[in-house]
């Protein structure tokens, strides 16, 4: 989520920059409803984003030859749409983190839901600092073999990663755009990782692989 090395005097604006990129994209994918062809627009857009812009997490030297994020293919099974319930437990949460120190949530609900032949329950968490946000990283059984060992993000809504509701106000939980956390490329980022209540057995074959997979 935070970049531990920032030089220069442009930072800001640049990381600014990205950000209106990034809400514009799921602002698209959300408007798209679903489908392979949204997502098939909101990853090229992302693959673009990711080879040219400043904040890219691909370390400078790579990106000459960066060719694309690594994906699996569409699933339309892996769309769904979960009621969250509520959880406020008022205490705040030190979540893991790719870096030396942790960052501060609170857990505020669970959303649960089938996949595979198996129920599955992942736990919502809010960001304790200004502003806020809702955050949902998991780590499923293809973790450390196909995926970012650590797990893998499907919303976080303090960096525009947010696919909205359905009409009956659940999450749409698309792991289609499941992605990896930035420090998955570049160890220079700081990361939250996926605690033990963030944790599946099922495989979700779906959003993100590891790079180099």
């Amino acid at each position: 989520m935070t970049k531990r090395t920032l030089d220069g005097l442009s930072w800001p604006l640049d990381l600014l920059d990205w950000k209106r990129h990034v809400v514009a994209m799921y602002a698209d994918a959300r408007e798209g409803g679903g489908g392979e062809q949204t997502l098939t627009r909101f990853r090229d857009a992302k693959n673009d984003l990711f080879a040219g812009h400043v904040q890219s997490p691909i370390p400078v030297a790579d990106r000459g030859s960066f060719s694309g994020l690594n994906y699996y293919p569409y699933r339309s099974d892996l769309r769904i749409a979960a009621a969250m319930e509520p959880e406020i437990s008022g205490v705040d949460l030190l979540l893991p983190s790719s870096g030396e120190e942790p960052f501060r949530f609170r857990r505020v609900g669970r959303v649960r839901f089938e996949t595979g032949g198996a129920e599955v329950s992942l736990a919502v968490f809010w960001l304790s600092s200004y502003g806020g946000g809702v955050f949902i990283p998991f780590r499923d059984a293809t973790a450390g073999r196909e995926t970012y060992g650590a797990g893998r993000y499907l919303l976080d809504t303090v960096k525009g990663s947010d696919l909205g509701t359905d009409a009956d106000g659940r999450l749409n939980l698309d792991f289609n755009y499941a992605y990896n956390p930035s420090c998955t490329y570049d160890p220079q980022w700081h990361c939250p990782l996926a605690p033990p209540e963030s944790r599946i057995a099922v495989a979700i074959e779906a959003g993100e692989r590891a790079p180099y997979v």
